[in-house]
C-alpha cells in the first residue's frame, strides 16, 4: 500500500512517532486506523480512500509519486516493502516512507555511519576517509549525510574502496545539496550507493529537517563514529540519537587545543569509546556481526579491490575536472609557486583551491597545497 503510507505520510498533525505506535497497535485497515488520528486527518484520509483522484491529497500524492516514473533506480520505500530497513522499526518514530536513488542492495550489508565537523582539520579529513575504507575492507556499508567536511571525506574513502555507501539527505533526493558535491553525488550513484530521504522529491534542504535526519543515520547503523566535533554541533545530536537508539558510538581523541576535537573529548567523557582504528570498533560490535567479517586463520584479510586488479590495472588515474589539481603534489606547494605555474590570480586560485578541497581533491597544509584522493 504505497499510495496509503504516502498519504498517511502528508496528514496534518500525524507525525512519525504517531503512525509508528499506530503499526504497532496493528488495528484493522482503514477503519480502525481512522478511529485513532485526529479527526482533521482522519476525515481527509477518509475521502482520500473514497474518493479516488479527487481532492489536494490526491494531487499531492500524485505529484510526489511521479518521480518514481523518472527512472529505474527511483524507489519509494514503505514498512511493507522487502528492501525496507528493519533496523528502523526499533525507532519510536522511524520515517513513514523513504524515497531511495540509488541501488538498493546498499542497505542489505551491516553499515556504520561516520559523521563529524562540516570544517574538519587536515587529519580529521584523512581520519574519516581512512576509516571509511577501512570498514569497506571488513565488509560494512558506510552510512551519512552527504555535508561538507567529515560526511564527504567519509563517502569518498567508501568509494575509494569500492565499497556501498547510503547518504541520508536533509531535503529530497533529487535535489542537489551542497551545490560543491554535485560530482561526489553522481560518483556514488554510478558505484551503488543510495540516496535516502523521508522528504518527497523536491523539498528543498532546511535547518529543521537536519536534526531529524540525523535520526536515521543512527537507525541506519550499528554504531557511529565522530571524527571531529565542536561542542555546538550537529554531530554531537546524532551521537546522543544513537545512544538512545542503543547504538554504540566511538568517538576519535584529538587536541585539547583543537575546537573541533572538544566535542569527542566530552562524549569519551561521558562513555563513548575511544578509538584509534577500525579493529577496535570491530572487537566492540555483536559477535554476530562481526564475527564472519574476521579472517580465517592463517589467512590474508580481504583487501577491498581483491578480484579487480585486471579491470583496473589499465584505467587511467581519476582525478577532478579542474585542471588545477595537476599542479599540486604529494609535498606542500605554496600559493605564489601556484601563481607562477598558472598565471591566475591569487583569488582566482583561492576560489579554485577551495572547490578542489571540499570535493576531497586537496588540502591546505603548512607550506601550501598538497594532492589528495589522488
Amino acid at each position: 500500500m504505497p499510495h496509503e503510507w504516502l498519504a498517511l505520510s502528508m496528514l496534518p498533525r500525524v507525525g512519525a512517532r504517531r503512525l509508528q505506535a499506530l503499526r504497532q497497535a496493528a488495528p484493522d485497515w482503514p477503519e480502525g486506523w481512522l478511529a485513532r488520528l485526529p479527526s482533521e486527518a482522519a476525515q481527509l484520509m477518509r475521502h482520500y480512500l473514497q474518493m479516488p483522484g479527487r481532492g489536494p491529497l490526491h494531487a499531492r500524492v500524485n505529484a510526489a509519486m511521479a518521480w518514481l516514473d523518472q527512472g529505474t533506480q527511483h524507489h519509494l520505500l514503505t514498512p511493507d516493502h522487502p528492501a525496507w530497513p528493519a533496523m528502523l522499526d526499533e525507532l519510536p518514530d522511524p520515517p513513514p516512507v523513504l524515497w531511495a536513488w540509488g541501488a538498493l542492495e546498499a542497505l542489505s550489508l551491516p553499515a556504520l555511519a561516520i559523521v563529524g565537523t562540516r570544517r574538519p582539520t587536515r587529519e580529521g579529513q584523512d581520519n574519516a576517509w581512512r576509516f571509511a575504507r577501512d570498514m569497506v575492507g571488513g565488509g560494512y556499508g558506510v552510512i551519512s549525510g552527504l555535508a561538507l567536511g567529515v560526511d564527504g571525506c567519509a563517502h569518498h574513502g567508501a568509494l575509494e574502496a569500492r565499497g556501498a555507501t547510503v547518504a541520508v539527505l536533509g531535503c529530497g533526493v533529487d535535489v542537489l545539496y551542497p551545490r560543491t558535491h554535485a560530482r561526489l553525488r553522481q560518483q556514488l550513484l554510478d558505484q551503488g550507493g543510495l540516496l535516502l530521504s523521508e522528504h518527497p522529491p523536491g523539498t528543498r534542504a532546511h535547518p529543521q529537517h537536519f536534526p531529524r535526519r540525523n535520526r536515521i543515520i543512527t537507525g541506519l547503523s550499528l554504531g557511529v563514529l565522530v571524527v571531529e566535533a565542536a561542542m555546538a554541533s550537529g554531530s554531537l545530536v546524532s551521537a546522543r540519537l544513537a545512544m538512545e537508539q542503543n547504538r554504540e558510538v566511538f568517538a576519535l581523541p584529538g587536541s585539547l587545543h583543537n575546537p573541533q576535537a572538544r566535542g569527542c573529548l566530552w562524549l569519551i567523557r561521558e562513555g563513548a569509546r575511544l578509538v584509534t582504528s577500525f579493529d577496535e570498533i570491530l572487537q566492540e560490535l555483536p559477535e554476530r556481526q562481526w564475527g564472519a567479517m574476521l579472517p580465517s586463520s592463517g589467512s590474508e584479510p580481504a583487501r577491498p579491490d581483491a578480484g579487480r586488479a585486471d579491470e583496473s590495472a589499465d584505467a587511467p588515474p581519476r582525478c577532478p575536472e579542474d585542471p588545477l589539481w595537476q599542479f599540486l603534489e604529494e609535498t606542500p606547494v605554496p600559493i605564489d609557486v601556484l601563481i607562477e605555474r598558472t598565471g591566475e590570480s591569487i583569488t582566482t586560485l583561492q576560489s579554485r583551491l577551495l572547490m578542489l578541497e571540499l570535493d576531497g581533491w586537496a588540502a591546505q597544509v603548512a607550506g601550501g597545497w598538497v594532492r589528495r584522493l589522488a
